[in-house]
């Protein structure tokens, strides 16, 4: 036992605590068939990344069920790692080499890829070191990567599987694609804007029939150029006799058909609607139905590829150009500003351009079948089960899934051309001979995989999947998904079909989803609004527990918070609440404090009423927790402790211990200690320190038992009476004060029964 300090200074204990932790391997699991497995697996952070306020309060929330149920017995897993976040990753090398003078052609694929793995070296582990700061209690010996050895195994493997059973395949279809990132991106990676623009109506001559139009509405004019025809709704009359008439295209040469789609919504601007196959997701779905013609009017980098007077501008400019041109022919009817959702890429914050290209895609329509009927059948559930209404919609819903990337860090899509036929061979390895023409030359598709593929394996590939690894066998499926409600579609449904599809078992069971952390004026923290708060400073000043605690009282799943310096210092209050009663026991303790104290049998009423308060807690935290209420927990292990056991017990207590009793320290010790225990998952290094510093066996609150409710420690009677005494109590309290009695002044009290 170590006496207490006297002031509570969290930079003193905690890191000192974090290392002593983890050379006890107390986070290390490993497969005991004598226990019971508890598994989850941490959502990867990327290698680019700072921790955040979300990062945060996501991993609270883990390290709460993680280190509950190792005090429960369990062999409890919290597998960690981080994704190689291709995008991000790539954006940052190449802007480390623009400073030094070199591009990424520069160096070829070869020397690119060795500057992306220096950075994961130097920089890959960053928000690892700063989840130590947290607390986080991960079993780091397991640490995995996206790209390491047996993950990249497993995407390989994967990858040929679905290839051979017909679920991946090349085709051109619309994806999201950034002309400044050069590279498809996945619908997680964009980002709705709402942006001020316009509807800009224009008219479109009806061939044959001079001075009669059909009046469109677009917010992207440019577009116009790859217009394949213009659809209206069949049941509209106004349009009836114009159906299947041709249309001349204003500013080109062309001529484009009228057709009937109920697509288009009749109430909505003039109830035609432009149809661009080729940009844009719905007219892409309207042209295949239709048998419409393709046609792609954009490069790469969102140049005009249309011969032309609009050749080789730019979006915006070729934008400009063809307004100004539709006004000069009398073909702008009207602009009308229009304020609407615009996709941006996340990353660099440019407008996405909706594109037909050639990529590699995964059918999606089988796979969901198995995931939807997973959440039907409630073997998966969400808490709260409202977002399972969202998971149902998306996977109802669902497209194709465009895998491919047009970058070189990530993993290399396993496809090889023969160079002299031109067959595609899918293998984890590369092919010797062609199985077609019996060739040797071979070059691999250039493209890597999107970084989701990697992560939905993530639950299985990171317990040695595909080989049947102890590990797997034990600890999968994993038990809980702790994440926020914005990647469910993203990221949570993938894994749940991948899981099904490659292991015959859903990844987890349940998925414990928690909303945003806002600023105190509900606001989303942002770099623009300049309002976002680095939990690391937040640690410097208050501590990791005053951090976790304010994350967690008042937090309900799937809803947001609001974070304030305010919440954080009365989270501090509490630590230092804590910290002073526990100091004061431990100075007037003269039992033995080298083992753990065992209730007196002798038992006066204040001590039945709070042992008995104590064992109701002791319930109402475990059954909290048991159904991720974590927030209710919170609240009410600090009104226990602060109120009950501090301001009423330790006040009563003081004049026994003048005494020397030695009945009221044991009683004293045994709820402090107990309430530390059941604290610990909350703020595990004050309770730590405390735990440590009171009479205990085992060489960490962290591997003791966790309390359990005991029906013998019911003092229901008691209970009853001592509140009685406290109303009492209170009331002269408040009589005094409503009379203006001053603390010091002693008054007769007259107590009517």
């Amino acid at each position: 036992m170590k006496e207490l300090e006297k002031t509570y200074d969290p930079a003193a204990i905690e890191d000192r605590l974090y290392e002593k932790w983890l050379n006890g391997k107390y986070f290390h699991a490993e497969v005991n068939r004598s226990k019971k497995p508890f598994t989850i697996v941490m959502p990867p952070p990327n290698i680019t990344g700072q921790l955040h306020m979300g990062h945060a309060l996501d991993n609270t929330m883990q390290d709460i069920l993680i280190r509950y149920k190792r005090m429960q017995g369990y062999e409890a897993l919290w597998q960690p790692g981080t994704d190689h976040a291709a995008i991000a990753t790539e954006v940052k090398v190449i802007d480390k080499l623009k400073k030094e003078g070199v591009s990424k052609e520069d160096l070829g694929r070869d020397g690119f890829l060795k500057e992306c793995w220096k950075w994961r070296e130097e920089y890959g582990t960053r928000i690892v070191k700063q989840l130590h700061k947290l607390g986080s209690s991960a079993d780091w010996d397991r640490e995995r990567f996206t790209m390491d050895e047996g993950c990249s195994d497993a995407v390989l493997e994967v990858f040929v599987k679905l290839y051979e059973k017909g679920y991946i395949y090349k085709g051109s279809r619309i994806i999201n694609w950034c002309p400044v990132c050069q590279t498809s991106i996945s619908d997680a990676e964009v980002e709705h804007v709402e942006q001020d623009g316009f509807f800009w109506h224009i008219n479109y001559p009806v061939v044959g029939e001079p001075g009669r139009f059909v009046e469109i509405a677009t917010t992207r004019p440019e577009t116009l150029l790859g217009d394949t025809a213009v659809a209206v709704n069949p049941e509209d009359e106004r349009y009836k006799d114009i159906v299947g008439k041709m249309l001349k295209l204003p500013l080109t040469d062309r001529e484009i058909p009228v057709i009937a789609d109920e697509y288009v919504d009749r109430e909505f601007g003039t109830g035609c609607v432009k149809i661009t196959p080729a940009h844009d997701p719905n007219d892409f779905e309207v042209g295949k139905r239709h048998g419409l013609e393709e046609i792609v009017i954009l490069n790469d980098d969102a140049t005009v590829n249309v011969p032309g007077p609009y050749f080789g501008m730019d979006r915006y400019e070729a934008r400009k150009a063809m307004v100004e041109d539709l006004k000069n022919q009398g073909l702008l009817v009207k602009v009308v500003p229009h304020s609407h959702n615009v996709g941006t890429h996340d990353r660099c914050k440019t407008t996405v351009e909706p594109m037909v290209k050639q990529q590699w895609f995964v059918r999606m329509d089988e796979m969901a079948k198995p995931a939807i009927e997973a959440l039907k059948s409630g073997r998966l559930k969400f808490v709260p089960e409202s977002f399972g209404k969202t998971y149902l919609h998306w996977l109802e819903n669902i497209r194709d899934w465009c895998i491919s990337r047009q970058l070189w860090w990530g993993h290399r899509i396993p496809a090889y051309y023969c160079q002299d036929c031109g067959e595609t061979v899918v293998a984890k390895e590369a092919p010797h001979t062609c199985p077609k023409c019996g060739g040797s030359h071979f070059k691999q598709d250039e493209d890597t995989l999107d970084t989701w593929f990697s992560s939905a394996l993530w639950p299985f590939s990171t317990l040695g999947w595909p080989k049947n690894s102890e590990d797997l066998d034990y600890f999968y499926p994993t038990d809980v998904l702790v994440t926020g409600y914005d990647i469910i579609f993203f990221w949570v449904i993938r894994m749940v079909f991948s899981g099904l599809e490659q292991t015959g078992k859903e990844p987890f069971h349940t998925v414990l989803i928690h909303g945003l952390v806002r600023d105190s004026q509900g606001r989303k923290m942002s770099k623009s609004l300049g309002n976002g708060i680095d939990p690391l400073e937040v640690i410097d000043k208050y501590g990791a527990d005053a951090l976790r605690m304010t994350l967690i009282t008042g937090n309900a799943p799937g809803n947001d918070m609001r974070f304030s310096d305010e919440r954080v210092q009365a989270s501090r209050n509490f630590c230092n609440k804590i910290w002073n009663a526990s100091r004061f026991i431990q100075m007037n303790l003269t039992i033995d404090k080298d083992k753990a104290v065992e209730l007196p049998s002798d038992l006066a009423i204040e001590d039945k009423w709070i042992i008995s308060k104590f064992n109701t807690l002791v319930a109402d935290v475990t059954r909290n927790i048991d159904q991720y209420e974590l927030g209710l927990a919170a609240a009410k292990l600090n009104d226990f402790i602060w109120e009950n056991f501090c301001d009423w017990y330790i006040e009563i207590a003081k004049t026994r211990l003048q005494t020397g009793d030695e009945n009221v320290q044991k009683v004293l010790c045994y709820v402090l200690s107990g309430a530390m225990q059941l604290l610990h998952p909350f703020m595990p290094f004050i309770t730590e320190t405390i735990w440590q510093a009171l009479p205990h066996e085992g060489p960490s609150v962290m591997v003791s038992k966790w309390p359990e409710y005991d029906e013998k420690l019911n003092f229901s009677v008691e209970e009853a009476q001592m509140e009685s005494l406290m109303d009492a109590v209170r009331a002269i309290r408040n009589r005094r004060a409503e009379m203006n009695v001053p603390p010091s002044k002693k008054a007769k009290v007259l107590i009517l029964t």
